[in-house]
């Protein structure tokens, strides 16, 4: 929108650029994230962020055996950059004041004629001409569209960092190799790649309700890694390390998402984008998707600069669709290798790779 001369405003609830930390790795798809940061002219800027070899793969059964083990040959199309330092590449690109920082959303209402308003947290609010819903997962914007909420899926991960790899947890290091590293077995799985500073961000999934959860107490770091690991007797050492020696307390993430398929009738002056339109289980696609919505959405509007809702009608008609191409393509395969008849979760990662290949992903 800014490259088209099309005034914005960006509502951050974050009270400044700095104020947490953004995760771990994302890897930026040529067929979606990609897309968006062209539109943004700013394949330069994110080809600088590139961390080489990080698209290397390993897949471990649960005894450490390894299945797979692909290299990085520089040919794949996900390349892996840090989240932090994309965000602030695109934040870079904006002219300043576009992003309004500790503005926390509580409330949205219609106002009638495609007009909304916003309220913050802190009592101020702000009419909007079009109002696009990108905040996420628990989003204060979709209830002007639609009555959906986020289910939780059956499964949460236990989140854990391990650093200065290779000289403090040799024998982790040697498991997730250069890039990425899979073990799975059935309601078990251990997620890890391998991030810049020789650090380890793993992600532990367990297929459980929320209440087994709520059960552990995850304030008391020893114990609640004794609980987790625990679920995870008989694995290789190497692989339970990235519990037992983590050098940060667990973190429970339950998994939510959306119904596949949300969709919403055409209301006049808003739109939503990302997890606040399409929220998935954890699949590779979903910063993907934000961004190209983005991109999309600019797109349309820069079309149709003097006609609001043909660029929102246009957006949403390829929006729905290619929200559930990627849920229900991705996010089946993903799910396929926690199905109550698998009895070979890694060999069938394998397969999955395989046809992700064939498909260019």
């Amino acid at each position: 929108m800014h490259l088209h001369d099309i005034p914005a405003t960006v509502y951050e609830a974050e009270p400044s650029p700095a104020a947490r930390a953004q995760g771990g790795l994302l890897d930026i798809h040529d067929y979606n994230g990609q897309l968006a940061l062209e539109e943004a002219d700013l394949m330069a800027e994110f080809r600088g962020l590139i961390l080489a070899g990080r698209q290397a793969l390993r897949i471990l059964d649960p005894d450490g055996t390894v299945l797979l083990d692909k290299a990085d040959d520089g040919t794949g199309g996900r390349p892996e950059v840090q989240r932090g330092e994309l965000r602030q590449i695109l934040l870079d690109s904006l002219p300043a004041g576009t992003v309004r920082w500790g503005h926390k959303v509580s409330a949205t209402r219609t106002l009638g004629a495609g007009r909304h308003e916003v309220t913050f947290a802190d009592g101020t609010s702000v009419v909007t001409s079009l109002l696009v819903g990108a905040d996420g997962a628990w989003s204060r914007v979709r209830p002007l569209l639609s009555a959906a909420t986020p289910r939780y899926i059956g499964k949460s991960v236990v989140e854990t960092y391990l650093f200065d790899a290779a000289t403090r947890h040799p024998a982790a290091a040697k498991a997730v190799g250069g890039g990425s590293m899979i073990a799975a077995t059935q309601g078990r799985d251990i997620f890890a790649h391998r991030e810049k500073d020789d650090t380890l961000h793993a992600y532990v999934g367990l297929s459980e309700p929320q209440d087994w959860f709520a059960a552990v107490d995850f304030g008391d770091a020893d114990a609640a890694t004794a609980r987790i690991v625990a679920e995870f007797d008989g694995w290789a050492p190497e692989l339970t390390a990235l519990i037992t020696e983590a050098d940060s307390g667990p973190a429970l993430r339950p998994l939510y998402a959306l119904p596949t398929g949300h969709r919403w009738d055409r209301v006049p002056g808003v739109t939503l984008l990302g997890d606040a339109a399409h929220l998935a289980p954890p699949n590779g696609e979903g910063a993907n998707l934000a961004m190209l919505d983005g991109a999309e959405l600019g797109k349309a509007l820069a079309v149709h600069p003097d006609d609001i809702e043909a660029a929102l009608t246009e957006y949403e008609q390829a929006l729905f669709p290619r929200s559930v191409e990627a849920a229900t393509f991705e996010g089946a395969d993903a799910h396929g290798t926690d199905s109550d008849d698998n009895d070979n979760p890694g060999h069938d990662l394998i397969k999955i790779i395989n046809m992700l290949t064939e498909k260019g992903r």
